[in-house]
């Protein structure tokens, strides 16, 4: 939700309506119980499925972790001065099938878990006593998705009060229709709720705020707010904007004002860029008037350890890395994500699709004892989507319309996957990656039901925003190019299918095609790189994921780039050298076998390991944008490589292992502009760490993510190191977990101990806010103790 306490520090203006977080001192139960017995104190946001324990009586779906049912409860005291004001409460996200009481009164129920919502509390409170807020969450159905969804609150709440009549922030849409470098006109749209019982004459007054502070554009516009809402337009010309991209992100402060007799009575400030954005169905995306190829990853709500309650400061970090490695583009995969992510997003310079659904009116197989083993579960949204469908989506976009980062709206992700559930007679023919049980089946739903839905959805879609084009991930392409599926898309997204990128170009010359889910092989990108009309390439995944597992012991996904850590796999080097442009280089070694994808999931069987027997036979190879690199052992070189004329653009050298210390360089132009090295270890001695931040704000909570590492007696890096790391805290703070990137470890996450993974292992530390100094001090036996200090201010 666009509130202003969001924006930041730099573009922040006085509030006049106040928002604010109303996560602290919550009682949680987790059990379908009222009694007000054994809750305890949390605050949120919060997750209850990732306090475990794991276990095979779950579901591989998600994780193998728990569902349920669980109650939240807060007390507050209502102000005095709210009596003539409007007070609601605003849910980020509950997952799933919410009720909310006030006082006894049933404010309403909401069954998608990744919708927000907001419910006016006025008419309920007491001003005499304490108020109670009850929310049941019901997750009961825990196979309910094909990936770990959570379970709670686990996402921000706010407190909104505000005046009788304002400008609530869904009901803004920003636009800048007309975008050049010397001027843009920006368009505004929003209504004022007005809920007196008489009409009010009022001003609204636009200003839009550079990031300096300086005003680049205003308009005041006089109207008569009746009760309900009343429309009102404004547009006004930017000279010299500063245009929003990738490479800067330029930020302005739209600040909407209602005023009365010429004073403001409500306020609502929103971060907005001025940009143009286009898809062409010969030439791809156009991004300001300059073509763009999306180098896109999807992405999940979880991480690891924290579940989905996961800080803003968690994914911070993870986006600096993948920013690093030369993504521009994230697909919000298969739902809305927290309202924080997409802040960031525009802060960074991501480009957005944002999708809504993974199954429409018919429920998808969830996979109960691994993937594709036994019976699966039919559980899901599948259940409200006739009830709820046109609601949810509507408030997606509503809620995020105005953040520049996102191109895209995705009304689903492979709701044609060929026989889960939908069929045609097509599936007896031709070639189908993705299909569930062999060719056409009768007993299952038919494929044409798709079209009508579709249309339907658009149609949603559009009477909110017409500003970005509508698209879907289709997994049953051949089978929704006979029923006209695509052609109600404004884009189509293919999954798996870059082989019919050139034949379907033919034969549907209207179509815009891109690739909205892919493998991780070479010749995925190729068909991106190589063809103008493919403007992009969304890899399955960028960061592993709890859930979708397979058998137990099993529990999470490790297709990403980074693993659930957000550690960098050889996997992250390989693609940073073909989408990075800064001068990079990496080497990796494995057994001389020859260079082969294995898969669209393909990740290259080699480590950053230079631990073997002597005079063993080893195949190094080299990511890396430079043109030419370059291979020392222990000092003498062993050759130039050019990266053009080696296959697959890997350099590689066959080598024969000797300790020491394996150096590689890279050039450009004949200069040196990069280098790696890999060194042999000893047996491991020491621990090391390092915190991402060690000067933490005051009187608010705060996160240190504190990498660590088992080393050797000299501080090299023990790849093969699978030591127990224990925690220890002094000072106002404490740990929120330990995150290995294993996928297959069922280690309490909110232990004090984890073991290692490559020797390496992440902590989460949560400060309190109180002043003062933090020690957070690693140990395990064998290994001298590691040491990090963190100051409170």
């Amino acid at each position: 939700m666009f509130l202003c306490f969001c924006l930041p520090a730099k573009l922040r203006a006085q509030k006049i309506d106040d928002a604010e977080l109303f996560n602290s001192n919550w009682k949680f139960h987790l059990g379908d119980t009222t009694v007000n017995a054994g809750w305890r104190t949390l605050d949120l946001p919060h997750d209850w499925s990732i306090e475990g324990p794991f276990s095979e009586d779950w579901a591989s779906a998600t994780g193998y972790l728990p569902g349920g049912i669980g109650w939240y409860q807060k007390t507050f005291t209502a102000n005095p001065k709210w009596k003539s004001k409007r007070i609601s409460i605003y849910f980020d996200g509950v997952y799933k099938n919410s009720e909310v009481w006030i006082n006894g009164h049933s404010l309403g129920k909401r069954p998608n878990g990744f919708i927000p919502f907001e419910y006016d509390l006025t008419p309920f409170l007491n001003y005499a006593e304490k108020n109670i807020i009850k929310v049941k969450v019901d997750h009961s159905e825990f196979a309910d998705s094909r990936w770990y969804t959570g379970s709670g609150i686990y996402r921000n709440v706010y407190l909104i009060v505000k005046n009788p009549v304002n400008i609530h922030p869904w009901d803004i849409a920003f636009a800048t229709p007309e975008v050049t470098s010397n001027k843009a006109l920006v368009k505004i749209n929003a209504d004022v709720t007005n809920t007196l019982k008489n009409a009010v004459p009022v001003s609204v007054r636009l200003n839009l705020f550079k990031e300096d502070g300086s005003v680049a554009a205003a308009k005041t516009v006089k109207l008569l707010s009746k009760p309900g809402k009343t429309s009102v337009e404004l547009t006004q010309q930017v000279l010299s904007p500063k245009l929003w991209s990738v490479e800067h992100p330029q930020l302005y402060r739209m600040q909407l004002q209602v005023l009365r007799d010429g004073e403001p009575i409500n306020e609502v400030n929103q971060s907005v860029g001025i940009r143009s954005i286009r898809f062409d169905k010969n030439e791809g995306f156009f991004l300001n008037g300059v073509n763009l190829k999306l180098k896109g990853i999807c992405i999940h709500d979880d991480a690891g350890a924290l579940g989905v309650a996961v800080p803003r400061e968690v994914w911070e970090r993870r986006l600096t890395i993948l920013k690093e490695g030369g993504v521009n583009s994230l697909r919000l995969s298969h739902n809305p994500h927290a309202d924080y992510l997409y802040d960031l997003c525009d802060k960074m310079g991501f480009l957005v699709m944002d999708e809504a659904f993974d199954e429409w009116e018919i429920g998808k197989n969830k996979w109960v004892k691994g993937w594709n083993v036994g019976t699966p579960s039919k559980d899901g949204y599948h259940e409200y989507f006739k009830e709820w469908a046109h609601r949810d989506l509507a408030d997606m976009i509503k809620r995020s319309r105005n953040h520049t980062s996102i191109i895209l709206w995705s009304i689903g992700n492979e709701i044609d996957y060929p026989n889960d559930p939908y069929t045609h007679e097509i599936l007896n023919t031709g070639r189908n990656p993705q299909i569930y049980g062999k060719g056409y089946l009768p007993d299952h739903p038919a494929a044409s039901g798709l079209t009508s839905i579709a249309t339907d959805l658009v149609k949603v879609v559009k009477e909110q925003d017409r500003t970005r084009p509508v698209t879907a991930a289709l997994a049953g392409v051949v089978m929704s190019n006979e029923v006209g599926f695509p052609e109600v898309l404004d884009v189509v997204g293919y999954n798996y299918q870059e082989y019919r990128y050139p034949d379907d170009h033919k034969k549907y010359p209207n179509r815009i095609i891109y690739g909205s889910e892919n493998g991780m092989a070479r010749q995925a990108w190729n068909a991106v790189d190589s063809n103008k009309y493919i403007s992009a390439q969304y890899l399955w995944t960028g960061i592993d994921y709890l859930g979708e597992a397979g058998k137990w012991p099993q529990r999470s996904n490790g297709a990403g780039l980074l693993d659930l850590a957000g550690f960098k796999k050889t996997e992250y080097f390989y693609r940073q050298s073909l989408w990075a442009e800064k001068p990079m280089i990496y080497i990796a070694v494995r057994e001389p076998i020859q260079n082969q994808d294995r898969g669209i999931w393909s990740h290259r069987g080699v480590q950053p390991l230079w631990n073997w027997p002597t005079g063993h036979k080893l195949r190094v190879e080299c990511f890396t944008n430079c043109p030419e690199a370059e291979l020392f052992l222990n000092g003498k070189s062993l050759g130039k490589k050019l990266r053009d004329t080696s296959s697959g653009q890997i350099p590689s050298w066959n080598v024969e292992y000797q300790p020491g210390e394996l150096l590689v360089k890279g050039y450009k132009d004949g200069k040196q502009v990069s280098d790696f090295v890999l060194k042999t270890a000893s047996n491991a001695a020491a621990i090391s760490a390092s915190a991402d931040r060690v000067s933490l704000p005051g009187l608010k909570k705060g996160i240190s993510q504190i990498e660590v590492q088992v080393t050797d007696q000299n501080g090299v890096p023990v790849y093969t190191a699978d030591n127990e790391i224990e925690v220890e805290i002094s000072g106002s703070a404490r740990l929120l977990g330990l995150e290995s990137g294993s996928s297959s470890s069922h280690e309490n996450y909110q232990g004090p101990k984890r073991k290692t993974i490559h020797g390496k292992l992440l902590a989460y530390i949560e400060t309190s806010g109180k002043p003062g100094d933090v020690e957070v001090r690693f140990s395990s036996p064998g290994l001298s103790t590691a040491t990090v200090k963190l100051n409170v201010k």
